[in-house]
Protein backbone atom coordinates (compact mmCIF):
# COMPACT_ATOMS: atom_id res chain seq x y z
CA UNK A 1 0.00 0.00 0.00
CA UNK A 2 1.08 3.54 -0.54
CA UNK A 3 1.30 5.97 1.99
CA UNK A 4 1.46 9.80 1.52
CA UNK A 5 4.85 11.01 3.62
CA UNK A 6 6.61 14.55 3.62
CA UNK A 7 9.47 12.59 2.64
CA UNK A 8 13.12 14.37 3.98
CA UNK A 9 16.76 14.35 3.08
CA UNK A 10 20.22 16.23 2.99
CA UNK A 11 21.97 17.51 0.05
CA UNK A 12 25.46 16.85 0.30
CA UNK A 13 26.01 20.42 1.78
CA UNK A 14 23.60 19.43 4.83
CA UNK A 15 20.64 21.33 3.47
CA UNK A 16 17.68 19.71 4.20
CA UNK A 17 14.94 18.91 1.55
CA UNK A 18 11.48 18.38 2.23
CA UNK A 19 9.17 16.59 -0.54
CA UNK A 20 5.40 14.69 -0.31
CA UNK A 21 5.95 11.13 -1.62
CA UNK A 22 4.11 8.04 -2.07
CA UNK A 23 5.92 5.51 -0.61
CA UNK A 24 5.12 1.31 -0.49
CA UNK A 25 5.06 1.46 3.21
CA UNK A 26 6.67 -1.90 5.24
CA UNK A 27 7.42 -2.50 8.34
CA UNK A 28 11.04 -2.91 8.02
CA UNK A 29 11.37 -2.12 4.75
CA UNK A 30 10.01 1.07 2.45
CA UNK A 31 10.48 1.42 -1.17
CA UNK A 32 10.81 5.30 -2.22
CA UNK A 33 9.95 5.38 -6.27
CA UNK A 34 10.94 9.46 -6.48
CA UNK A 35 11.80 11.21 -10.11
CA UNK A 36 15.04 10.65 -11.49
CA UNK A 37 15.29 14.88 -11.46
CA UNK A 38 14.28 15.92 -8.36
CA UNK A 39 16.49 16.46 -5.04
CA UNK A 40 14.84 13.40 -3.27
CA UNK A 41 16.52 11.36 -5.88
CA UNK A 42 19.90 12.83 -5.69
CA UNK A 43 19.82 13.18 -2.27
CA UNK A 44 19.55 9.60 -1.54
CA UNK A 45 21.17 7.95 -4.20
CA UNK A 46 24.36 10.62 -2.48
CA UNK A 47 23.57 10.11 1.09
CA UNK A 48 22.10 6.95 1.22
CA UNK A 49 19.53 8.30 4.17
CA UNK A 50 15.88 9.42 4.44
CA UNK A 51 12.95 10.21 6.84
CA UNK A 52 9.46 9.40 6.13
CA UNK A 53 7.42 11.43 8.07
CA UNK A 54 4.01 10.70 8.86
CA UNK A 55 1.93 13.83 9.67
CA UNK A 56 -1.91 15.08 9.24
CA UNK A 57 -0.62 18.78 8.32
CA UNK A 58 -1.92 19.49 5.17
CA UNK A 59 -0.56 23.10 4.94
CA UNK A 60 2.66 21.70 4.91
CA UNK A 61 2.37 19.09 1.92
CA UNK A 62 1.67 21.78 -0.34
CA UNK A 63 4.18 24.40 1.39
CA UNK A 64 7.10 21.45 0.78
CA UNK A 65 5.57 20.20 -2.31
CA UNK A 66 4.59 23.18 -4.61
CA UNK A 67 6.32 26.27 -3.22
CA UNK A 68 10.01 24.05 -1.87
CA UNK A 69 9.87 25.60 1.75
CA UNK A 70 12.03 24.19 4.03
CA UNK A 71 9.56 22.96 6.99
CA UNK A 72 10.57 23.02 10.84
CA UNK A 73 12.84 20.17 11.65
CA UNK A 74 14.75 18.67 14.86
CA UNK A 75 17.91 16.38 13.84
CA UNK A 76 17.15 12.61 13.21
CA UNK A 77 18.04 10.25 16.05
CA UNK A 78 19.73 7.25 14.10
CA UNK A 79 20.54 8.65 10.48
CA UNK A 80 21.99 11.99 9.09
CA UNK A 81 18.99 13.52 8.20
CA UNK A 82 15.69 15.59 9.62
CA UNK A 83 12.25 15.08 10.76
CA UNK A 84 9.30 17.59 10.05
CA UNK A 85 8.86 19.17 13.63
CA UNK A 86 5.34 18.73 13.11
CA UNK A 87 5.08 15.34 12.51
CA UNK A 88 2.90 12.70 14.24
CA UNK A 89 5.93 9.71 13.36
CA UNK A 90 8.36 8.85 11.53
CA UNK A 91 10.91 5.94 10.28
CA UNK A 92 14.13 6.84 9.63
CA UNK A 93 15.62 4.65 6.71
CA UNK A 94 19.22 3.72 5.05
CA UNK A 95 19.15 3.23 1.13
CA UNK A 96 20.27 -1.01 0.92
CA UNK A 97 19.03 -1.28 -2.96
CA UNK A 98 18.39 0.85 -6.38
CA UNK A 99 17.00 0.49 -9.82
CA UNK A 100 14.04 1.62 -11.36
CA UNK A 101 13.28 3.17 -15.14
CA UNK A 102 15.25 6.03 -16.56
CA UNK A 103 12.52 8.45 -15.50
CA UNK A 104 12.00 7.07 -12.06
CA UNK A 105 14.48 5.50 -9.27
CA UNK A 106 12.68 2.75 -7.11
CA UNK A 107 15.04 2.54 -3.65
CA UNK A 108 14.27 -0.18 -1.27
CA UNK A 109 15.26 1.51 1.90
CA UNK A 110 15.70 -0.48 5.19
CA UNK A 111 13.96 0.94 8.30
CA UNK A 112 16.59 1.58 10.99
CA UNK A 113 14.93 3.62 13.73
CA UNK A 114 11.02 4.05 14.40
CA UNK A 115 9.59 6.93 16.90
CA UNK A 116 6.05 9.13 17.45
CA UNK A 117 5.48 12.30 18.90
CA UNK A 118 1.62 12.27 18.40
CA UNK A 119 -1.29 10.32 17.28
CA UNK A 120 -1.80 10.67 13.52
CA UNK A 121 -5.47 11.86 13.41
CA UNK A 122 -6.14 10.81 10.24
CA UNK A 123 -7.15 13.01 7.05
CA UNK A 124 -10.16 14.86 6.82
CA UNK A 125 -12.09 14.44 3.22
CA UNK A 126 -10.50 18.24 2.13
CA UNK A 127 -7.10 17.42 3.29
CA UNK A 128 -7.58 14.13 0.48
CA UNK A 129 -9.28 16.62 -1.55
CA UNK A 130 -5.66 19.21 -1.35
CA UNK A 131 -2.94 16.37 -1.53
CA UNK A 132 -4.89 14.98 -4.77
CA UNK A 133 -5.03 19.19 -6.03
CA UNK A 134 -1.62 19.42 -4.96
CA UNK A 135 -0.38 16.16 -7.17
CA UNK A 136 -2.15 17.56 -9.93
CA UNK A 137 -0.58 20.73 -9.71
CA UNK A 138 2.72 18.89 -9.89
CA UNK A 139 1.48 17.18 -13.14
CA UNK A 140 -0.13 20.30 -14.96
CA UNK A 141 1.27 19.10 -18.43
CA UNK A 142 -1.09 15.78 -17.93
CA UNK A 143 -4.05 17.39 -18.03
CA UNK A 144 -5.89 19.81 -20.53
CA UNK A 145 -7.09 23.09 -19.05
CA UNK A 146 -10.58 22.03 -18.60
CA UNK A 147 -10.03 18.81 -16.84
CA UNK A 148 -8.14 21.19 -14.03
CA UNK A 149 -10.45 23.89 -13.67
CA UNK A 150 -12.82 20.36 -13.39
CA UNK A 151 -11.38 19.00 -10.59
CA UNK A 152 -9.86 21.97 -8.69
CA UNK A 153 -14.49 22.94 -9.02
CA UNK A 154 -14.94 19.74 -7.92
CA UNK A 155 -11.95 19.86 -5.24
CA UNK A 156 -13.05 23.25 -3.61
CA UNK A 157 -16.54 22.07 -3.25
CA UNK A 158 -14.99 19.31 -0.84
CA UNK A 159 -13.03 21.62 0.80
CA UNK A 160 -15.62 24.21 1.39
CA UNK A 161 -17.41 21.54 2.87
CA UNK A 162 -15.26 19.30 5.08
CA UNK A 163 -12.29 21.72 5.65
CA UNK A 164 -11.09 24.15 7.72
CA UNK A 165 -8.85 27.30 7.90
CA UNK A 166 -5.89 25.36 7.15
CA UNK A 167 -6.98 23.46 4.33
CA UNK A 168 -8.89 26.62 3.17
CA UNK A 169 -5.13 28.07 3.38
CA UNK A 170 -3.96 24.98 1.86
CA UNK A 171 -6.00 24.87 -0.80
CA UNK A 172 -5.75 28.58 -1.81
CA UNK A 173 -1.66 28.11 -2.31
CA UNK A 174 -2.79 25.20 -4.47
CA UNK A 175 -5.17 27.36 -6.75
CA UNK A 176 -2.01 29.96 -6.18
CA UNK A 177 0.19 27.77 -7.90
CA UNK A 178 -1.45 26.81 -10.82
CA UNK A 179 -2.72 30.20 -11.67
CA UNK A 180 0.94 31.16 -12.14
CA UNK A 181 1.55 27.84 -14.25
CA UNK A 182 -1.15 28.97 -16.19
CA UNK A 183 -0.44 32.11 -17.14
Amino acid sequence: MIIETIFSTLDEGGKPDFAPMGVLWGEKFVTVRPFRDTHTCSNLLSSGYGVANLTHDVLAFVQCGLYKTVLPFFPAKVVPGVVFQETCSWLEMEVVAHGGSDERAELRCRVLHKDRQKDFLGFCRASNAIIEAAIMATRLTFFDPKTIIEKLDHYGKIVEKTGGETENKAFQLVQEYIRKREE
